[in-house]
C-alpha cells in the first residue's frame, strides 16, 4: 500500500491513550513497571540498553536498544494495552519513478524461506487473530506493521514478518503479478493484444487517477528536485515498466538489512521473548554493513520558483469552469529537531485551522476557491519539513490574486500575531487528543515516530509531548513575538518556496492513455516471435501458478479453539431524562465524557430528505444563540473534543424491511467543560444561526468539493451503496444521503447562484430533527462522573423543551420496539416498517474520468438475528480469501476486491479495477465455486479466525455499547451470533450459497463507476448515468 504521510498534528489526532484495557493475561506489576528495571548498559540477547524513559503523559514507558552486532535499533514501549504491535520499517531511498519500493513492499511479502507457499502474507490475514496487518510504501521508508491481542498469534506473526522481509524467496513469478508484465489480453489466447498488467501498476494509475493525489506528489518532486523525494516511490505508471527483476532484488539486497532498519514493539507483553526472536530468527545471521541510504539536506534555492502541472477534468466539480489549483509551499527545518518541529505544527494550525484562523479569513471567505488545497499546513513526513497553503476550486484569471493575498496575510500575521485565546484553544485541543482513547494506539505511535526516527531523530522525544508543550508556552512568556519571529524567518524571508498551479486539461486521459500505448508499442516493437511465444507460455505459466491449490502448511496458524468462547459484558444502564431516554455507560475515559443523541426523522416530509446531509454538515458551523461562526468555533475548540452532526440508517437485525433513520450528535469533553458543552448544544436547538448567505456559500462549496474528490479512492464504497439501492428500504435512503445521488445533488446546489431557497428549508429541517420528542442520548464517562453528566444532561433537555411537538409521522407504519429488549415497559424506539416491499433487480454505470474501474454487485440476504447470518459472514470471508482474491487482484489484476455482508446484503466489490464484465463473471463464479463444496474444513477455520479477528477487534471506551445505542444489538445478541458462528459447518455453507446467493442473482443490483465502456453502452440491460 502505498501512502503519503500527514503533519505531526494530523498524526496526534490519530495518537491517544488507550486506558487500561482488561485483558485475559494476569499481571502481578504492569508493563509499565516492569519495564522501568531495565538498566543502560544491560545486555539482553544480542542488544544493549540504551536509555529507558517514563512518560507518564502517555502512561508507557520507552525502552532504546541498539543490536550489537548490526547496528538495529529498537524502541520498546511498554503500556497496559493488549493489543501489542510490531513494526520494523527501513529507509527506503529509490532514485527513479519506477516504483522499485512499492513493488518490493508487495512482493516479499508473496514468500520467504520459511514459509515458501506463494502470499504468506494475505493467507495469514485467515490464519491469525490479528487487529492489523498491512504494509506501507512512504517517500523515503517502508514500513510492515502488524498488531494483535493474542500472545502466540504475536510470535506466528513475527516469525513470518521476519521471514519475509530478511529471506524473501523474490520469485521473477511474484514480481510479475505484483509488479508489471506483458501478457496477452486473454492470457489463454495468444492471438488476443498484448498489454501491461500487474497489481501495483493498476493500483498506481488508480492513484495517479486522483487530481489530489497527482498535485501532491507533483508539489513535492518540484520542491525537493534534487535528491529521492524527486521521484515517485510509489511508482509513476509509465514508468513502473522500466523496472527490472535484477534490479528489485539488489534494491532488496542493499535497503533491508538490519543495518538500515529501525524495530518498534509496544503493548504489555514483556520485551525479552520479543528480542530473543528477533534475535534468533533473524539478526544472527548479519553483519553491519553502512547501507549509505542517508537523505542529504535539499540545497536551498535563492529566489523562489514557479511551475505549473495539467490534470483531468472533473466532471463533478461545483463549477466545472473553476477547477485550477494554486499553492505556494515553503521548505521548513529538519524534522529531527522535535521542538522546532511542534512549533511549526502548531503554528500551521493557528495559521489554517477553524474560521478564525488568518488564512481561513483570507482565502476561503472571499470564496476564490471551494477549499484549501490538497495538500495544506505542516508536513513532516520529508527529511526537511514544509508547510503549504492554497486553493483549490479556482478560476484561472483569479490565480495571481490568490498568489497576492497569500503574500499580504504573512505580512499581516507579522504585524498582528495570534489571540491568546486561540492560542489556549490550540493546546486544549492537544490536550484532549493525548486523552483520547484509541483502540490502535501502538500502530498511531509507530506512525508517529516514523519520519524523525527515519532521518535518526530520537523517538524517545517526540513521545515526551509535554515538555514540548511546556517548552512552548515558555518561549511565548519569554518573547511575545516568538511566533511572529517564527513567521518572518519561515515564510516572509524564505526563498525556498515554489508556487505551483495545476489546470484541467481536456484531453489529459488521452494523452495518458497514448503515452500507454505508446510505452507498450516500443516494447512490442523488439519483440521476436520467439519473445512472444515466451510470453505467452510465461503467461499460461502464471495463470497456472495462480490456480493451483497451495501447501500453506508450512505456516503457522491459530485453531479455532484459540478464540474467547464467549464476550466481555458491557454494562449500561438506561433510564430517562426530563422524559428523554438516556443510556449510560461507565468507562475509564480518563477524564473526558462523551455525549451521542439520535434525533429521528420520521416527522420529516419525503422532498426535505436530500437536504439532510448539507443540514448535518452545517448546523454546528453557522453560529448559535450570541455567537457568530467564529465565536462558535472558538468556544468548541476551548471546551470541547469537536462537535458533529451526522445522519444514520440502522437497518432493523431482526427485519430486513425494517429501519430507522435519524441524524446522530456527537461531542466530547474535559469534565470540567460539561456545562459549556451542554450550553452549546442547546444554543444549536433553540437559536441557530441560518441567514448568513455568504458564509453558508462557503460551506456549500467545500462540501460539494470534498464529496467530488472522494470519488477517487472511496469508488468502491458509492458502487456499493448504489448497488444496494433497490434492495431494502433503507439501501434507498442510504442512496440518498451518501451515495452518487448525494453529489450530484451537492454539485447543483454548489452551482446555485442565489441560496436563498436552501437558507429557507434548513429551519424547516431543525423543526423536524431536533424535536426532544423523537430523541434518545447517551453518556459514556468514569463512574465518578455519571451523576454530574446526567444533570447537565437534565438541564439541556429542560432548556430545548419548548422544540417539543407531536408531530404526525410521514411514513404510515411506524413500530416501536423497547430500547432495552429485556423491559417491555420501558422507553422505545421508533422504526419505519415496508411490509409491501418488493427488490428491484437494477444496473448502474457511471462513467467516470478514471482509467480504472469500481465494481459492485449486491443480492438481498437476511438481518444480523438471523440464524443464516453467520453462515453468510462465514461465506463472505471464505469466498473472498479462497476464491475472489485469486480471480480479481492475482490473474485479474485490480488492487482488490471481495465479498461482504452488512445492512441484510451480501455485496461483492472490485477497487481499481482493470476489468468490468470478467468482474462480474467472477462474482458469478464465486458462487458456483461455494455452491459446490470445493473448500476444505482447514478454510472453513480460518474464515472464521479472520472473521473472528474483526468481531472481537477491541473497542475504545468511548464506543463502548454504541452498538446497543444505536441498533438494538445487545452483549446477549451478539453471544447468540458468536455461538452460531462457531457452529457454521460445511454443509450449512452450501445451503446459504444455494438459497440466497444463487437464486437472489435473480434480485440483484449492480453498479460500476469507471471510464467509458463499449461493451456496456451496446446492453440495453444498463442504466448510463
Amino acid at each position: 500500500m502505498f501512502r503519503q504521510t500527514k503533519s505531526v498534528f494530523q498524526k496526534l489526532r490519530y495518537l491517544s491513550f488507550n486506558g487500561q484495557q482488561h485483558t485475559w493475561r494476569l499481571k502481578s506489576t504492569s508493563a509499565r513497571e516492569r519495564a522501568l528495571q531495565y538498566q543502560p548498559g544491560q545486555k539482553i540477547h544480542g542488544f544493549t540498553v540504551k536509555e529507558v524513559v517514563a512518560v507518564p503523559d502517555l502512561f508507557l514507558t520507552a525502552v532504546k536498544l541498539t543490536h550489537d552486532k548490526t547496528g538495529a535499533q529498537y524502541l520498546h514501549a511498554a503500556r497496559d494495552d493488549s493489543n501489542n504491535l510490531f513494526s520494523v520499517q527501513f529507509r527506503t531511498t529509490p532514485m527513479d519513478s519506477t516504483g522499485v519500493p512499492h513493488i518490493l513492499e508487495h512482493t516479499v511479502l508473496c514468500g520467504s524461506e520459511k514459509y515458501p507457499c506463494r502470499d504468506p502474507f494475505f493467507k495469514m490475514l485467515n490464519r491469525s487473530l490479528s487487529t492489523f496487518m498491512n504494509a506501507f510504501t512512504a517517500s523515503d521508508y517502508t514500513m510492515y506493521p502488524f498488531s494483535t491481542q493474542n500472545g502466540k498469534d504475536f510470535k506466528n506473526l513475527l516469525s513470518v514478518y521476519l521471514d519475509a522481509v530478511f529471506f524473501p524467496c523474490l520469485r521473477e513469478q511474484d514480481f510479475w503479478q505484483e509488479g508489471w508484465r506483458l501478457e496477452n489480453e486473454d492470457p489463454t489466447d495468444n492471438n488476443s493484444p498484448l498489454m501491461f498488467k500487474g497489481v501495483v501498476f493498476n493500483e498506481m494509475k488508480g492513484a495517479f487517477s486522483d487530481n489530489e493525489r497527482l498535485y501532491a506528489q507533483h508539489l513535492q518532486n518540484k520542491l525537493y528536485p534534487d535528491h529521492t523525494y524527486s521521484v515517485v516511490s510509489g511508482g509513476e505508471p509509465l514508468a513502473i515498466p522500466d523496472l527490472t527483476w535484477e534490479q528489485l532484488k539488489q534494491f532488496h539486497a542493499t535497503h533491508y538489512h538490519p543495518s538500515n532498519a529501525r524495530f518498534f514493539t509496544y503493548g504489555d507483553l514483556p520485551l525479552e521473548p520479543h528480542l530473543k526472536q528477533i534475535q534468533e530468527e533473524a539478526l544472527s545471521k548479519f553483519a553491519c554493513i553502512d547501507p549509505k541510504t542517508e537523505v542529504p539536506s535539499q540545497p536551498r534555492w535563492t529566489s523562489p520558483k514557479e511551475d505549473h502541472v495539467t490534470c483531468s477534468p472533473d466532471p463533478l466539480a461545483p463549477d466545472p469552469n473553476k477547477q485550477n489549483t494554486v499553492c505556494v509551499s515553503y521548505l521548513l527545518g529538519d524534522i529531527t529537531d522535535a521542538f522546532e518541529g511542534l512549533t511549526l505544527s502548531l503554528l500551521s494550525s493557528l495559521m489554517i485551522s477553524g474560521p478564525n484562523s488568518p488564512f481561513y479569513k483570507s482565502l476561503i471567505e472571499p470564496k476564490l476557491g471551494t477549499d484549501f488545497s490538497s495538500v495544506v499546513g505542516y508536513d513532516g513526513s520529508t527529511k526537511e519539513a514544509s508547510f503549504s497553503i492554497g486553493l483549490q476550486g479556482v478560476d484561472e484569471e483569479d490565480i495571481e490574486r490568490v498568489k497576492q493575498i497569500i503574500s499580504q496575510t504573512i505580512d499581516k500575521i507579522i504585524e498582528n500575531g495570534f489571540e491568546e485565546r486561540r492560542i489556549e484553544a490550540l493546546i486544549h485541543k492537544l490536550e484532549i487528543q493525548i486523552k483520547h482513547q484509541t483502540t490502535n494506539f501502538g500502530l498511531s505511535l509507530a506512525s508517529y515516530i516514523a519520519s524523525s526516527w527515519n532521518h535518526d531523530g530520537d523517538p524517545v522525544e517526540l513521545l515526551q509531548i509535554s515538555d514540548s508543550v511546556a517548552k512552548f508556552r515558555q518561549a511565548l512568556k519569554e518573547n511575545p513575538r516568538f511566533l511572529q519571529e517564527k513567521v518572518r524567518q519561515y515564510f516572509k524571508e524564505n526563498t525556498h518556496r515554489l508556487t505551483l498551479s495545476m489546470s484541467p486539461e481536456e484531453s489529459y486521459l488521452e494523452k495518458q492513455a497514448k503515452a500507454e500505448e505508446e510505452k507498450l508499442q516500443k516494447k512490442i516493437e523488439v519483440l521476436s516471435d520467439s519473445d512472444r511465444k515466451q510470453i505467452y507460455e510465461k503467461g499460461l505459466e502464471l495463470l497456472a501458478a495462480q490456480s493451483r491449490t497451495q501447501d500453506v502448511s508450512c505456516l503457522p496458524a491459530l485453531k479455532v479453539s484459540d478464540i474467547e468462547p464467549t464476550i466481555p459484558i458491557t454494562p449500561v444502564q438506561i433510564s430517562t431524562a426530563g422524559g428523554v431516554p438516556v443510556q449510560y455507560c461507565e468507562q475509564p475515559t480518563n477524564g473526558l465524557v462523551y455525549f451521542r443523541a439520535l434525533c429521528n426523522l420520521n416527522t420529516l416530509p419525503e422532498d426535505l430528505k436530500v437536504f439532510v446531509p448539507l443540514f448535518c454538515s452545517v448546523i454546528t458551523k453557522m453560529g448559535c444563540g450570541a455567537l457568530d461562526y467564529r465565536q462558535q468555533a472558538q468556544q468548541m475548540e476551548l471546551r470541547t473534543g469537536g462537535m458533529s452532526v451526522s445522519t444514520q440508517v440502522i437497518t432493523d437485525c431482526n427485519e430486513l424491511d425494517t429501519y430507522e433513520q435519524g441524524i446522530l450528535l456527537s461531542s466530547s469533553c474535559l469534565e470540567r467543560n460539561l456545562p459549556h458543552m451542554f450550553q452549546l448544544w442547546s444554543d444549536i436547538f433553540n437559536s441557530p444561526h441560518f441567514d448568513d448567505e455568504e458564509r453558508l456559500r462557503v460551506l456549500v462549496m467545500q462540501s460539494a468539493q470534498e464529496l467530488a474528490n472522494s470519488i477517487a479512492y472511496s469508488g468502491h464504497l458509492y458502487a456499493m451503496t448504489r448497488a444496494g439501492r433497490h434492495l431494502t428500504p433503507a439501501g434507498d435512503l442510504q442512496e440518498t444521503f451518501g451515495g452518487m445521488e448525494q453529489v450530484t445533488f451537492m454539485k447543483r446546489t454548489a452551482a446555485m447562484a442565489d441560496l436563498s431557497q436552501i437558507i429557507r428549508t434548513l429551519p424547516r429541517l431543525k423543526i423536524h430533527l431536533f424535536n426532544p420528542n423523537n430523541m434518545r442520548c447517551a453518556i459514556n464517562s468514569t463512574p465518578e462522573k455519571v451523576s454530574d453528566a446526567a444533570a447537565h444532561l437534565e438541564g439541556f433537555i429542560k432548556d430545548v423543551a419548548k422544540n417539543r411537538k407531536e408531530r404526525k409521522p410521514v411514513r404510515p407504519n411506524i413500530i416501536e420496539k423497547p430500547i432495552n429488549p429485556l423491559d417491555d415497559n420501558g422507553p422505545r424506539r421508533k422504526l419505519i416498517s415496508e411490509p409491501t416491499f418488493h427488490p428491484c433487480p437494477m444496473k448502474t454505470f457511471f462513467q467516470m474520468p478514471f482509467p480504472v474501474n469500481f465494481v459492485s454487485e449486491s443480492i438481498r440476504a437476511v438481518p444480523f438475528s438471523h440464524k443464516d447470518y453467520a453462515s453468510l459472514c462465514i461465506l463472505a470471508r471464505m469466498m473472498t480469501a479462497k476464491f475472489l482474491h485469486g480471480e480479481i487482484r492475482e490473474k485479474g489484476g485490480a488492487y482488490g476486491g471481495g465479498a461482504k455482508i452488512g445492512g441484510g446484503l451480501f455485496t461483492f466489490y472490485s477497487y481499481r479495477d482493470p476489468n468490468t464484465v470478467q468482474t462480474l463473471s467472477a462474482f458469478g463464479n464465486g458462487i458456483e465455486w461455494a455452491k459446490s463444496g470445493k473448500f476444505t474444513q482447514q478454510d472453513i477455520d480460518e474464515a472464521k479466525l479472520s472473521v473472528f479477528s474483526a468481531v472481537d477487534s477491541p473497542v475504545a471506551p468511548a464506543d463502548k455499547g454504541m452498538g446497543q445505542f444505536l441498533s438494538g444489538v445487545t452483549d446477549e445478541m451478539k453471544q447468540s451470533h458468536r455461538q452460531r458462528l462457531f457452529a457454521v459447518d460445511h454443509k450449512n455453507l452450501v445451503d446459504v450459497a444455494e438459497r440466497y446467493l444463487s437464486a437472489g442473482q435473480k434480485t440483484c443490483g449492480v453498479a460500476i463507476l469507471g471510464p467509458e465502456n463499449d461493451v456496456i453502452k451496446k446492453d440495453p440491460s444498463w442504466i448510463i448515468k
